[in-house]
């Protein structure tokens, strides 16, 4: 279920990042609250996972898919580069979650 929590936390990391962008640096009202309620939901569930989860392989994962994601998103909705380049680092950094799930010692 912890490996569960971390994956919300990390979705829920893409939703604030996301969400800081539409406000416009916090200057729109309702951007700027679903910003500070998805980033506290985000930290919530983080906490959650790593009541077992190792501290380092936890964060690395919560930093990852929101990193990640948030690149992903970016590209989509703000039509950011999709240069072959970023999205080979892209795929290194989803490797490197993939390797600290599978080692991950409980």
């Amino acid at each position: 279920m912890n490996w569960i929590w971390l994956c919300i936390a990390g979705l829920l990391e893409i939703c604030w990042a996301v969400g800081m962008k539409y406000s416009h640096g916090l200057t729109r009202l309702t951007p700027a609250i679903f910003c500070v309620v998805t980033m506290l939901a985000s930290l919530g569930f983080l906490a959650l996972a790593m009541r077992t989860l190792p501290l380092g392989t936890a964060y690395a994962v919560w930093t990852g898919i929101g990193t990640v994601g948030t690149a992903i998103a970016g590209m989509i909705l703000f039509g950011e580069s999709t240069a072959v380049l970023r999205i080979l680092c892209l795929i290194l950094i989803v490797t490197g979650i993939v390797g600290l799930k599978l080692l991950a010692v409980k």
